[in-house]
């Protein structure tokens, strides 16, 4: 798959996971997407450089909160549980807030996130999981492939940009063959791109601050503006790479039906169990 493909295929896989969403996810998108155009007027009316001077002297303010990194923590918890959105937000907040340091604040908190959401769902939808599994020969497929290939390809798929973090999360809880010491071992492996979003956030808040943007040269400017951008695009290129290398590689598996194969890479791109709101099971 080209990068064109990749990013022709972004809304298209969207839509499709819109339309699978009970109707209180799907409220809470239009909730979101009325939020982000209000953020948008606001930042026209107001100004930019007013506004990001806003945000960095309130960052600075829980920063310096003696609990501050708490409750961001407990935020980061928060948006890995279904619906929920933000975990790529909340990390770059961190670092906004934070600087560097914040990282210490996203990379945990991501990691004790996503085991509660992984041990939460997959101890209470034990049956419904089963019965889903039996029913679905796709699903059969991934279970089988990762099954026989193990740890490697768990850490592969957890890399992989789609599906996102809170969707990541549901997938491997629908999937009974990966464990919980797998799971939290692959999430480990997410943590460079949990630095890079943190790193980006610290390059944005340098620039937020009319005091220290007045004290830079013109230089240095640039060069803040080149690594937030820089960090976008390696964020993004990186993405479409890891997630081309799973697909091509499930579908070449030795020792695997190329038919198992290839329903298991079909597989990945669907939702999982326990996201069907149409589900009978």
């Amino acid at each position: 798959m080209s990068l064109v493909d990749f990013v022709k295929g972004l809304p298209r896989k969207a839509l499709r996971r819109y339309r699978k969403l009970p109707l209180y996810g799907k409220l809470v998108i239009w909730l979101w997407v009325v939020f982000e155009i209000c953020l948008v007027i606001a930042l026209i009316i107001i100004s930019p450089s007013r506004v990001a001077q806003f945000m960095y002297d309130n960052a600075e303010k829980l920063a310096r909160y003696p609990f501050g990194w708490l409750l961001v923590a407990i935020l980061v918890v928060a948006v890995s549980f279904p619906p929920m959105h933000g975990h790529t937000t909340i990390t770059t907040l961190c670092g906004f807030a934070w600087g560097l340091r914040g990282f210490f604040i996203a990379a945990p908190a991501s990691l004790v996130g996503a085991v509660i959401v992984f041990c939460t769902l997959r101890y209470s939808f034990k049956e419904r999981l089963r019965a889903f599994s039996k029913s679905n020969e796709k699903w059969q497929a991934l279970e089988t492939v990762i099954a026989a290939k193990g740890l490697p390809l768990i850490i592969l798929i957890r890399m992989s940009p789609l599906p996102p973090w809170v969707y990541s999360n549901i997938l491997f809880a629908s999937i009974g063959s990966v464990s919980v010491w797998q799971f939290m071992t692959a999430t480990f492996f997410v943590f460079p791109k949990i630095f890079l979003h943190v790193f980006i956030g610290s390059r944005i808040a340098a620039l937020s601050d009319g005091e220290t943007r007045g004290n830079m040269d013109t230089s240095t400017k640039i060069l803040n503006g080149a690594l937030i951008g820089g960090g976008m695009v390696i964020a993004f290129v990186a993405s479409w790479f890891v997630y081309t290398s799973i697909q091509n590689h499930i579908r070449r598996l030795s020792g695997v039906p190329a038919e198992t194969d290839e329903l298991a890479a079909e597989a990945l791109e669907e939702d999982a169990p326990l996201l069907a709101a149409d589900s009978d099971v």
